[in-house]
């Protein structure tokens, strides 16, 4: 913890070196590739909210694993076994992997090295796309909540927002430009099917989400994940959970994901050709509390390797509408747990709020 002591309370300006780093736009590979060998200290979190980065010493078979779950036989009689699989796993975990999902191994592979090839091209190449606003659809950035959060995350983020207006394909860099829209076609037909899955979980019509037209506003989001001198000081991503309706996540076989279950934290595994699938904030309200969104976070990258991470995020793309719990998700019995509220007031508070845990969902809890 020496990082924390080379700099008196008294001459440290948190403010001023924050907004020197952001105005370097050259992000945490930035400092990594400088040579540092400790972390600027607004990267240092309470050690309370640090996770155990020791090795697991549990074998295997005693930990709990994130289901993963094939879908090969969807158009077949096994669908109503893989509907069943995916309910108990939305309601017990709000994470699960799915295997022969349909998209090419090809294809996952070029969408890592496109998105780890625009992180590690020159830094005067990404600059030119630096910025804290998203107007223009594709903005590269450290930390979008850098400004507002009780310490910075260890990554470096490329956002492309891919509907329902999708992102100028000029704005998007060319080194990822062809990469990044081939993804959304393949993510964009997965999504349909992951829609009707979840859909039919609940006991509603499979095109119940898909008319609400959570398919329709979607955002890619490229983590990278570069090397941490001090793993153990920061993380990749705060503790958080999404915001949306679904999140479609293509990550690397670097692992760091973890998933609150219990009082503890269970590793997300890479699982060759796998995509990782978890509940946002929006469908669990929207499922009146049947599904569950989780808290997840990322550690900070011990590895001479940097880790990538691709995430894609549905949300309905009527953000004036009202959501709330579906009526066929209220009864006598089990009456609403959430209150009604526009999408856009939704999100305007998770951006405001930043990485914060639970507290979205229990803002509009009854």
């Amino acid at each position: 913890m020496a990082a924390t002591t080379v700099i008196g309370e008294h001459d440290y300006d948190r403010a001023q070196e924050i907004k020197d780093f952001d105005n370097t736009k050259l992000g945490v590979k930035g400092l990594v590739d400088s040579g540092l060998t400790s972390i600027p200290r607004f990267f240092i979190h309470p050690p309370e909210t640090l996770p155990d980065v020791r090795p697991d010493t549990k074998p295997d078979s005693q930990q709990t694993p994130i289901p993963t779950i094939d879908l090969a036989g969807l158009h077949t009689h096994h669908r109503s076994s893989i509907v069943d699989q995916i309910n108990h796993a939305c309601r017990k975990f709000g994470f699960f992997q799915v295997i022969n999902h349909g998209i090419p191994s090809a294809a996952l592979d070029r969408t890592i090295s496109a998105i780890k090839a625009f992180h590690e091209q020159p830094a005067e190449d990404k600059t030119r796309v630096y910025r804290r606003e998203i107007v223009t659809g594709v903005r590269y950035i450290s930390n979008f909540d850098l400004y507002s959060s009780k310490a910075a995350s260890w990554r470096d983020t490329l956002t492309i927002r891919l509907g329902p207006t999708p992102a100028n394909p000029l704005e998007v860099p060319e080194i990822c430009r062809d990469a990044a829209a081939e993804w959304d076609q393949e993510i964009q037909r997965l999504g349909g099917v992951l829609m009707e899955l979840v859909s039919e979980g609940l006991g509603l019509n499979a095109w119940r989400l898909r008319k609400m037209t959570c398919l329709e506003a979607r955002v890619m989001v490229g983590n990278y994940y570069p090397y941490c001198p001090q793993p153990d000081l920061t993380v990749g991503i705060a503790s958080h959970s999404d915001p949306g309706v679904l999140t479609v996540l293509l990550q690397d076989q670097t692992g760091g994901l973890q998933v609150k279950y219990g009082e503890g934290w269970l590793d997300v595994k890479p699982v060759p050709g796998a995509l990782v699938i978890n509940v946002g904030d929006l469908l669990q309200i929207m499922s009146n509390g049947e599904y569950k969104s989780v808290d997840h976070r990322v550690l900070a990258n011990p590895k001479r390797e940097a880790r990538v991470a691709i995430a894609v995020f549905f949300n309905p793309s009527n953000t004036e509408d009202t959501y709330g719990p579906l009526s066929e998700m209220v009864s006598p019995e089990k009456p609403a747990l959430y209150q009604q509220f526009t999408l856009s007031e939704l999100m305007q508070r998770f951006f405001n709020k930043g990485l914060d845990g639970k507290a979205l969902v229990n803002h509009f809890r009854l």
